[in-house]
């Protein structure tokens, strides 16, 4: 059952690291999903042993879900793909890494109960599912990030996939759910989709229409 959690887990994890990785070029690429990768395992762990702590703080989950939403925005703004030949900026991989962090910081709030329910307790059961989940995560963030640069529409639907988790998480959050009718649940999710994704459009075609023109 951990493993499967795991598994399930990985999915938004390669995405959020395939969308924070994309812009750099090929040898940063690969460092930034390595160790953005170790970053998201060791965060899981940690998080797993302090969940029920966690989660009993108002309105957690809901400032994790509109904190989500905002990173999606901004993986859609990027920057252009890297050119074959461009020179590696090592501040680039490191902000990469940072929003590889945060991001998977915010979506481990959503899903640790459920591993440290499965696991009970048990360290070395969390451990083993992680450490399959691992190149899992790293080749299916590789296969991402590599298809988002040769398809950039693909970037928009991973920041969909993020932006619904960021509504799962705000609608799911206790004090949240308890004013909200489970009914209108869906569609709130749909909204928060599209507007995110329009929004995160909006200032994408800002940003290229603020970039010198090329003389």
């Amino acid at each position: 059952m951990i493993i499967g959690i795991d598994l399930a887990l990985a999915g938004d994890n390669a995405v959020v690291i395939g969308m924070a990785s994309r812009n750099l070029p090929a040898i940063q690429r690969k460092k930034a999903i390595l160790y953005g990768t170790l970053a998201a395992v060791v965060i899981r762990v940690l998080l797993t042993f302090v969940a029920i702590r966690l989660l009993s703080i108002p309105f957690l989950m809901a400032i994790g879900g509109l904190f989500l939403i905002y990173v999606a925005i901004n993986l859609i703004v990027g920057d252009k793909p890297p050119e074959e030949g461009e020179l590696a900026n090592p501040q680039n991989m490191l902000a990469a890494i940072k929003t590889i962090v945060v991001a998977d910081l915010i979506m481990g709030l959503d899903n640790i109960l459920a591993i440290a329910g499965a696991s009970r307790g048990n360290f070395v059961l969390i451990l083993i599912g992680l450490a399959i989940s691992i190149p899992i995560i790293i080749f299916a963030s590789q296969l991402i990030s590599t298809l988002m640069n040769k398809y950039p529409f693909l970037v928009y639907v991973g920041a969909g996939i993020i932006a619904y988790t960021a509504a799962v998480m705000f609608l799911g959050d206790p004090f949240i759910h308890q004013h909200i009718l489970v009914k209108y649940h869906f569609l709130i999710k749909i909204v928060v989709v599209i507007l995110t994704l329009l929004f995160g459009k909006w200032r994408n075609q800002k940003q290229t229409r603020a970039l010198p023109k090329a003389s």
